[in-house]
């Protein structure tokens, strides 16, 4: 294919804004990124006159259970296709599939399935986002704190436990998150440093010195902060409190209006800045669905006015998007480079693959997003390539 030259009002890399820019894309990578007057286009080169609309990096989901009817734990090609065709058209260009607390055997041949459609996915990267590997979310879990994982399923942590799980996910696995507070947390919070996982604290009862404990051994990250966690007291401010005063921790957020009011989502701001927030969707198969009946892993939950719930009532994940959740971050008052900056470059830092995913930089992927005045989506690129929306 010849080059692309992406004629943008703006770029946001986000770390830096580049007006009236010029992006050139060449075999699924960006060749280079400059103010227009600053480039000469190579010959043959296709031209794009984007000036009426803002350019950002692809999002990287961290956290996304499922989308289009379609589950991660179904673990199959189809349902990982399916799932990056869905999240592609609102922006994000990158994802780690979660998996939900189940039975021993099944979440193994789960991590099994899911490595090899992983391992597979090269026909659907021409025009959908790409898996980049695997968030385990549980079973090391609290009971007190599982939210809608099944309490039949939560075990004790243990390096044994997760030697399984890292046999079975064969490389991809990303990301583990666990209750810090339980016996055994210790050990196999050192075992998956080792293994080279990023360790989230999440669905927990930990007391402020549990989590401290925790930060120490490496755990780096928190998930979805605020849910499934014990609540913040002036007195013990629990897992929370070392969330929010520890720089060593990334917090990622569901800023979809139902997890976190506006509240407390100033509140996050405030303490943590903007390179330590992450923006995830928690997305679940009822994204970009009907309302209705849907399947979490081996979950029953209904959708009703686009809020997931299960049998208890309890919310079941989201339906979120990450363009909705930029949005409804700029409408707190965040300018869009640092909204955009917490839902691509912050992940793709975490994950340890910043050089290549979240940034418009040389040498990137070519994974795009552009956004009109209203910062909805007008045009996606997935490694150069431009998503049918």
């Amino acid at each position: 294919m010849p080059p692309l030259a992406i004629h943008t009002g703006r770029a946001l890399t986000p770390l830096a804004e580049i007006p009236d820019a010029l992006i050139l894309v060449e075999d699924g990578q960006i060749r280079s990124i400059s103010p227009r007057s600053a480039m000469a286009l190579p010959p043959g080169a296709q031209q794009l006159d984007a000036r009426g609309l803002t350019a950002a990096p692809g999002f990287v989901d961290v956290h996304i259970h499922g989308a289009a009817g379609r589950d991660s734990m179904e673990a199959t090609p189809e349902a990982l296709g399916a799932i990056a065709g869905c999240v592609a058209r609102h922006g994000t260009t990158s994802f780690v599939a979660t998996t939900v607390s189940a039975g021993m055997a099944q979440t193994e041949r789960s991590l099994e399935s899911l490595a090899a459609a992983i391992r597979g996915q090269t026909a659907n990267r021409a025009t959908a986002a790409e898996c980049l590997g695997i968030h385990l979310e549980g079973p090391f879990l609290s009971p007190a704190r599982r939210g809608v994982h099944p309490a039949e399923h939560l075990i004790a942590p243990s390096p044994a436990a997760l030697a399984k799980f890292l046999t079975a996910a064969e490389g991809f696995a990303r990301i583990l998150t666990l209750a810090p507070e339980l016996a055994g947390a210790a050990e196999t919070i050192t075992a998956a440093r080792a293994a080279g996982l990023v360790v989230a604290m999440g669905h927990t009862d930990a007391t402020y010195s549990d989590a401290i404990r925790a930060i120490e051994l490496g755990a780096r990250h928190a998930a979805h902060v605020f849910n499934a966690m014990r609540p913040f007291s002036h007195r013990e401010t629990g897992v929370i409190g070392a969330v929010l005063t520890d720089p060593r921790v990334t917090a990622e957020v569901i800023a979809d209006g139902v997890h976190v009011d506006d509240p407390a989502l100033r509140l996050l701001l405030a303490a943590k800045s903007a390179e330590q927030i992450l923006l995830v969707s928690d997305g679940t198969a009822a994204t970009e669905m009907p309302d209705g009946n849907y399947r979490l892993g081996s979950i029953e939950v209904t959708v009703a006015g686009g809020v997931c719930r299960n049998r208890e009532g309890r919310i079941a994940g989201s339906t979120l998007t990450l363009d909705r959740a930029v949005r409804r971050m700029a409408g707190l008052g965040v300018p869009l480079a640092a909204a955009a900056q917490m839902a691509s470059f912050n992940p793709a830092r975490l994950l340890g693959i910043e050089s290549r995913k979240g940034r418009l930089a040389t040498g990137a992927d070519a994974d795009i997003v552009l956004f009109n005045e209203g910062l909805n989506v007008s045009r996606v690129f997935a490694r150069g390539r431009e998503v049918p929306l």
